[in-house]
């Protein structure tokens, strides 16, 4: 199962039989209309001559005489063609009507590409070309290495939270139920340097994306979060040879640079810089106002700008601690 994501919407792809099957409960659930637009859709002649079509290339078990007295009666005032009917009556594989979990009206990629057409030219095009980027990362193994940089932050922070645990919080003699600030205060060490900014600086500008349980290393690329798996075993080092927290950063700064430095030289497909396949990189495309406003988006990725740490320039004394 994967997602691509289209202005801001989550639309689901699975694999049945070595054939993709998308989503359109997904497709349209960022419009008014909602599944409506799926049942005006099939019951068009159009829709089921097309349908009818595919159907006969790719299902041998096709019952095409039910076909045929569907596609005659389609479109008059007192026939109405719903998804299920259109299934049971004709024995259709393209698409599929589920409950439970995963339930919603699912449609092999050629059929959805179609349904896409129905809700707008555009949002068929952007359809087709997440859909191409997806393949070609499923292709190329590229969100793995993602996914394997991801896990790697989460394995390394333990080394970090056992330093803490045998240095730190001894030190600072705190509750038990307060031992957590001591823990959190660290990863936010790390997230400043990397990202620059902290955990809760960026839960502040994406509370939506924090009410679905995501946190800011979701959104790390992967030079980012190699970064992070590499700071946290000399975090770790630095904190049992008693090094201050502000010297700590100082120290993890410098590394971060010359790690980026060397991951930027770096050939290797493990060393690709890869944006995390949860940002949305058409969430400032408003599809519903594009017809009506003559609007042309733009295909292009957006580049963000990747942030080297920065020197922090201001001046501290020897007790100060920066969170």
């Amino acid at each position: 199962m994967s997602k691509i994501t289209i202005d801001g919407t989550d639309i689901t792809v699975i694999n049945k039989d070595g054939s993709d099957y998308i989503s359109l409960t997904d497709m349209v659930s960022g419009f008014e209309d909602g599944s409506k637009l799926i049942e005006r859709w099939i019951n068009s002649k159009s829709t089921v001559d097309f349908l009818g079509v595919w159907e006969q290339f790719y299902n041998p078990s096709f019952n095409s005489p039910e076909f045929r007295g569907i596609r005659e009666n389609v479109g008059s005032g007192n026939y109405f063609l719903s998804i299920k009917k259109w299934i049971d009556k004709t024995n259709a594989i393209g698409i599929e009507a589920k409950t439970g979990r995963y339930g919603g009206t699912w449609a092999q990629v050629d059929i959805a590409f179609e349904f896409g057409t129905y809700i707008s030219p555009t949002f068929k095009l952007l359809l087709i070309t997440e859909f191409k980027l997806l393949k070609q990362k499923e292709a190329s193994g590229i969100d793995q290495v993602w996914d394997f940089r991801r896990f790697l932050t989460k394995a390394n922070y333990q080394i970090q939270t056992d330093a803490i645990q045998e240095v730190l919080i001894p030190l600072r003699n705190l509750p038990k139920k307060l031992e957590g600030i001591v823990y959190a205060e660290e990863a936010e060490v790390l997230n400043k340097v990397v990202f620059n900014k902290t955990a809760k600086e960026w839960n502040a500008e994406n509370p939506d994306l924090v009410k679905k349980n995501q946190n800011i290393r979701d959104y790390g690329t992967t030079h980012q979060l190699i970064l992070i798996a590499n700071l946290e075993p000399l975090n770790a080092e630095l904190i049992r040879n008693g090094i201050r927290q502000y010297d700590r950063i100082l120290t993890l700064k410098q590394a971060a640079v010359e790690q980026v430095k060397s991951l930027l030289k770096s050939k290797a497909i493990q060393d690709t810089l890869l944006d995390s396949p949860n940002i949305e990189k058409y969430k400032r495309i408003n599809i519903k106002n594009i017809d009506s406003e003559k609007q042309t988006p733009s295909l292009k990725p957006t580049i963000n700008k990747r942030d080297l740490p920065l020197n922090d320039e201001k001046k501290h004394t020897d007790d100060d601690e920066l969170f």
